[in-house]
């Protein structure tokens, strides 16, 4: 949005130009996402312990898990809404990738929600199981991925370009398909894993 401000601003003083370097938005961006957390985490957090809204911990896990019964938990919302503003404000909103990114990290932090709500109002401390949490990665990953293959204005974009050796390009065709699901859904279950009641 901000973008499209500084855009018409240009017209009245070129020093606006500035903020047409991705550099500058993505540090802005940062910044903003930052800020926004720290001003809301500690109210988010007061919210949550006064409504008792907080992790149950299984009985059967590590015994310094149990010490962590009752931590505030939805914090996934916080940084959701920060992302998600910050991304508003300050990226190009005309960009596809922009907007495939931002849905499918909103789509998948409500994946993220029913689990959390499920722990925490349902009181069952297995959340959403496993196999369906994976079922709706795979067909938010699966329609992110077909979408960009589909809508791809040239096949240089559904090429890939190995890192540090530039003159080499794999064309993948279909096999974008299959490479961005990957990536897509691993990185979720690669956050996933690292996430929860590890200190």
């Amino acid at each position: 949005m901000l973008l499209l401000l500084a855009e018409f601003l240009q017209q009245f003083y070129k020093g606006f130009a500035v903020f047409q370097y991705l550099s500058l938005r993505g540090i802005l961006g940062v910044l903003t996402a930052l800020t926004l957390s720290l001003c809301l985490g500690p109210w988010m957090i007061r919210t949550l312990q006064m409504r008792q809204i907080g992790q149950s911990v299984r009985n059967d896990g590590p015994q310094s898990h149990l010490s962590k019964s009752g931590t505030p938990t939805m914090g996934g919302a916080l940084i959701l809404s920060s992302i998600g503003i910050s991304t508003l404000l300050w990226a190009d909103l005309s960009n596809r990738y922009v907007w495939v990114v931002l849905l499918v990290t909103l789509l998948f932090g409500a994946i993220g929600w029913v689990d959390d709500y499920r722990k925490v109002i349902e009181k069952n401390s297995r959340g959403l199981p496993s196999r369906w949490k994976y079922f709706w990665q795979s067909v938010f990953g699966l329609c992110a991925a077909i979408f960009l293959y589909t809508t791809a204005p040239s096949a240089t974009e559904t090429t890939l370009i190995v890192p540090m050796l530039k003159d080499v390009r794999i064309p993948l065709g279909i096999g974008f398909v299959v490479l961005t699901y990957f990536v897509i859904v691993g990185s979720s279950n690669a956050v996933n894993l690292t996430d929860g009641l590890d200190g």
